[in-house]
This record gives structure tokens, sequence and C-alpha cells, in this order.
């Protein structure tokens, strides 16, 4: 079981750490204590609903038709690697830098509705849970066990990233630490790409 867990949890974690809008959003209202609650929660349940779809559609796809396995397989790879030269290059080039506004407080319910927004209408969040992290999980043998990792660490990255925004605005406010951490998510996909063309 941890055989697969641990790999999920790796590859969502790994995932979500890249600079966006959601992950913005979360360490702005974190920064300002606002709904950090269910901000996180949501973001989270997201997370898992979309995880759960892919993990379940990609293991029925698989076995009725044998040979996209093995597409999802080399796709999945390539995807992983041009992922990862993104990273490296935002890595290589630096100037990325997270910038906290002084909004005035919204209410719970626009809170949630722009969180939404952020989610559902950014085609990266399909491209990582339902695509890849759903391809992903086809090559380990306990699917459930390696989508539980990936929503566990959903979960765990934004409750951590919200109540913990306080700490970490004076380290993201630099450039330098984005690159390190843009270095980081970039060997990670790499290090995936070749376990699933190699492995």
């Amino acid at each position: 079981m941890l055989s697969s867990f641990l790999p999920g949890y790796a590859l969502s974690l790994t995932l979500i750490l890249a600079i966006g809008a959601q992950n913005a959003f979360v360490l702005r209202q974190g920064l300002r204590r606002q709904h950090v609650f269910w901000v996180c929660l949501t973001c989270g349940t997201t997370d898992a609903l979309l995880i759960a779809g892919g993990v379940a559609g990609f293991g029925a796809l698989a076995s009725a038709v044998p040979w996209f396995e093995t597409a999802m397989r080399y796709g999945g790879a390539m995807f992983l690697l041009w992922y990862g030269a993104q990273n490296a290059l935002s890595a290589w080039r630096g100037g990325a830098a997270l910038e906290i506004e002084g909004e005035a407080t919204q209410s719970l319910r626009q809170v949630i509705l722009t969180l939404l927004a952020l989610t559902f209408l950014n085609p990266h969040v399909y491209l990582d849970t339902v695509v890849l992290i759903g391809s992903i999980s086809a090559q380990y043998p306990d699917k459930l066990a390696f989508g539980g990792g990936a929503v566990l660490a959903s979960f765990t990255f934004f409750f951590a990233l919200g109540y913990g925004a306080r700490l970490l605005s004076p380290l993201f406010g630099k450039p330098f630490s984005w690159q390190v951490l843009d270095a980081l998510i970039a060997l990670t996909m790499w290090a995936i790409a070749a376990k699933l063309l190699f492995g």
C-alpha cells in the first residue's frame, strides 16, 4: 500500500507547490486571516473530487482499452518532461515573487466563489489532477492508495499554506526562494518521468 500511497502523495504535493493564482489567493487569505479554514477546506475538497474522478475514470478506461495505459504512460512522461522544463526555465530566469495586496475584507460567499472560479476555470487544474494524476495512478498496483495519497497531500498542503502564510510571507517575497522551489519541482518532475519511461 505504501508503495502506491507515497508516490501519490509526492506527485500531488509537487504539482500544487508551483506558483499559481489559487496558491497566491490562499496565501493572501492566510496573511489576512480571513476565512482561512473554509478556503483551505474548499481547495482540498475540490482537488479530492477531481483526483477521484481522474483515478476512477482512467482506471476503468485502461481496463477497457488495453493500449490506452501505454499511451497515457508515455503521454504523461512527455508532459512531466515539459512541465519540469518550464519550472527549470523559471528557476534559471528568476524574478518571480509573491505580492500581497491590501484588499478590502470580502464576505465568505465572495471568497468561496472567487476560489471556485480560480480552481475550475484554470485548465492546469484538470491537467494536474484528472489527466496527470489519473493516468499515472494506472501504473501502480493500488490505485485507491495512490489517489488517497494524492488527496491527503492536497489537504496537507492547503492547510499548511493557509495557516502558515504569515511565516512564509517574508521567505516567498524573495525571488530566490521561488527559484529554489522551481528547481526542486523540475528535478522531481523529471525523476517521475524517468520512472514512467524506464521503470
